[in-house]
């Protein structure tokens, strides 16, 4: 691969060198693999490990796990209160959990009552559903800024499933008693979806399946909030005007919903739109100046609640609910539910709306719990991630609570008003609790209204790939339904890793002056390259989708291809000349893993060079691909000798073998 621009060729014998060596440099003989595992390697405990089944070595880890330390080790990692609290800064973080604790639980009341109407049962259930999620949580999860309660993508898809099951009558004009007992029989739906799906991430917990949090990126999950918050805008919009209109399920459900509402306007109710524009004038300014002001106030200012009130007080006085016909939530039942078991017959039937829920639950806490863990500098597991919505979900059930898990907006909140770590969510759960024992009868008169919006992210900048993840991701969302846009978007993220290691090139490596570097050719024009040797880097796993592009690319830079054997492509002028590669050393430490087929390619490989007189050597293979590399054959087409621990150490043991094959030149590009 010489003929390159402005490329001299180094002084013979006797004359003086430009060239500098590396600073300090110390010579050595090369290290091939083998002889690094006589020199280095545990030559002694490998074979014992190898020779005791799998089945024992399970079997011993099991035996350690139910002795005295193995079992107060799985206590610490199953109960993280036991980790954490003993170095819990009571002086520090006691305050900043309690005001962040307080203000989330405020946010909780109302927010429960609105996502429970979006879930097709009454607000009680939302207050059910903001306290015994969040307690749980408290005790089992590993995200410290971590909110849970109600979430609104899932009580969109929690309503639509349980409107499909426990549609309501045609006639439309129920009684006291039908209505309860309608009423009933979606909570009981609810719930089983919320046992359903917490059962599922129980077994997904059990596989020790939180590795799937990998394949959730962040684009993803955004898009995802961003799009169902526009289902849960647009389906509010009935109540906003005041249109009772059925729910549409299904896809192109929010087309729907839109041509319903607009075909229904006229018939909206002035009182209950006045209420709605009297929110949003509240709510919006408010929004505004607590993002504004973020650093300058001591706690968001609490506008959800003082809407409430002014709600309550204005739908009181005025006598809405019997002059105007206005919804009011009514008087709220004190104290909790008594346990009960979801109807199990029912649950086959919700598995197809379980399995979806699950996923959302587990994508969006996850994805929430991974951001604040890298921003303030802890880890959490996403395997007890698992356990704790699980466990939050199965448990919570029994209370007649429907699905719930992290949400976007409280866990905003809690860390803007100072929380530190899951004690905050304590002190959520005493506001709530006050709520459902003593301040239930204030909320009588609040009238049944919601309202959430999400700002589009901006990827264009830091990129376009994610960026076309989230545009259909959120195209997907809109215009199908939450959780079919939820797969369209997961496996389309998975499609874009797929196409770009289709498109990874092998790069072709030099010696920096001065150094023992081996960098990229097109990096810089002042690297050294000996005719006659070709060292490649192939940055990509090798595997049935890659073998195609490997052949291809390896045999463009070798010239095994149909332009001759040994005559490659060369990277400088069209009329530039290149002398045959004699000795070519291929870099894996970019190849992460081989299958089988991408092992039978390379072993194809080292035949086509061994037939065109090509001396091949591999460098820095790691034990994955190695091993992969020896059971498809690779040393019966080379030797071990051919095998070494770095590029480095190849490209020594290529230049003695070109000097002893005739002379060496190398050249320099300027």
């Amino acid at each position: 691969m010489s003929g390159l621009r402005g490329a001299r060729t180094c002084p013979g014998p006797g004359e003086a060198s430009d060239l500098k060596s590396p600073l300090g440099a110390k010579f050595r003989e090369p290290l091939t693999e083998t002889r690094f595992q006589q020199l280095f390697g545990d030559a002694e405990q490998e074979p014992e490990l190898l020779a005791e089944p799998r089945w024992s070595r399970l079997w011993r880890r099991r035996a350690r796990a139910c002795s005295g330390p193995g079992a107060w080790r799985l206590l610490l990692a199953r109960l993280p209160p036991l980790r954490w609290l003993p170095h819990y800064r009571w002086r520090a973080w006691l305050l900043g959990d309690a005001v962040a604790g307080l203000t989330v639980g405020i946010v909780h009341v109302p927010q429960g009552m609105a996502f429970a109407l979006l879930t097709a049962v009454p607000p009680v259930i939302g207050l059910y559903t903001s306290f015994f999620p969040v307690l749980i949580y408290t005790l089992l999860g590993t995200g410290r800024h971590l909110s849970t309660g109600t979430f609104a993508v899932l009580s969109l898809m929690t309503g639509s499933a349980v409107e499909r099951l426990v549609p309501e009558p045609l006639s439309g004009n129920l009684s006291g008693i039908e209505r309860e007992q309608l009423d009933a029989q979606r909570v009981g739906a609810a719930a089983a979806v919320a046992f359903g799906s917490g059962a599922l991430m129980l077994g997904m917990f059990a596989l020790q399946l939180g590795v799937l949090a990998t394949f959730l990126s962040e684009p993803v999950v955004k898009a995802l909030t961003s799009g169902a918050a526009l289902h849960v805008l647009v389906s509010q919009l009935p109540s906003l005007l005041g249109v009772p209109l059925p729910r549409q399920i299904g896809c192109f459900a929010l087309f729907k919903t839109l041509a319903a509402v607009l075909t229904a306007l006229p018939r909206s109710s002035p009182a209950e739109l006045t209420i709605s524009a009297l929110s949003l004038a509240l709510l919006v300014p408010v929004k505004e100046l607590n993002v504004r002001f973020r650093d300058r106030l001591p706690t968001p200012i609490p506008g959800e609640i003082a809407m409430v009130l002014l709600a309550s007080v204005l739908c009181f006085t005025s006598s809405l609910d019997t002059r105007y016909n206005v919804q009011i939530v009514g008087l709220l039942p004190g104290g909790f539910p008594q346990p009960l078991l979801p109807s199990l017959a029912e649950l086959p039937r919700l598995l197809a709306d379980s399995l979806p829920m699950a996923l959302v639950t587990f994508a969006v806490s996850a994805s929430l719990a991974s951001i604040y863990a890298d921003k303030y500098g802890y880890t959490v597991d996403s395997n007890q991630e698992l356990l704790a919505h699980g466990v939050s979900n199965l448990v919570s059930s029994l209370f007649s609570c429907f699905p719930n898990s992290a949400t976007l907006a409280t866990t905003s909140l809690l860390v803007d008003a100072g929380g530190n770590t899951q004690l905050a969510g304590l002190f959520s759960c005493l506001v709530v609790l006050s709520v459902l024992l003593w301040l239930g009868p204030l909320f009588y008169y609040l009238p049944k209204m919601f309202f959430q919006m999400r700002e589009l992210p901006q990827l264009w900048r830091t990129s376009r790939v994610d960026f076309a993840v989230w545009a259909v991701t959120w195209v997907a969302v809109v215009t199908l339904s939450v959780d079919l846009g939820l797969a369209v978007g997961v496996l389309f993220s998975l499609m874009t890793v797929v196409c770009r290691t289709q498109r990874v090139q092998c790069l072709a490596l030099g010696l920096a002056e001065g150094t023992e570097l081996y960098r990229p050719l097109r990096e810089s024009h002042k690297l050294l390259q000996v005719p006659g040797l070709c060292i490649l880097s192939y940055p990509a796993p090798l595997y049935f989708g890659t073998r195609g592009q490997f052949r291809r690319i390896l045999d463009w830079h070798l010239g095994l291809g149909e332009g001759g054997k040994g005559a490659p492509k060369t990277d400088g002028p069209p009329g530039a000349a290149a002398e045959p590669v004699r000795v070519a050393v291929l870099d894996c430490s970019g190849v992460t893993f081989a299958d089988a087929a991408g092992a039978r390619e390379v072993v194809q490989l080292a035949s086509r060079c061994r037939d065109a007189g090509i001396h091949l050597l591999l460098a820095q293979c790691n034990a994955s691909v190695r091993g992969t590399l020896t059971q498809a054959g690779l040393l019966d087409r080379v030797t071990p000798e051919q095998l070494f621990v770095s590029v480095q150490d190849a490209a020594a043991h290529a230049l003695e073998r070109l000097e002893l094959s005739g002379p060496k030149t190398c050249t320099v590009w300027v």
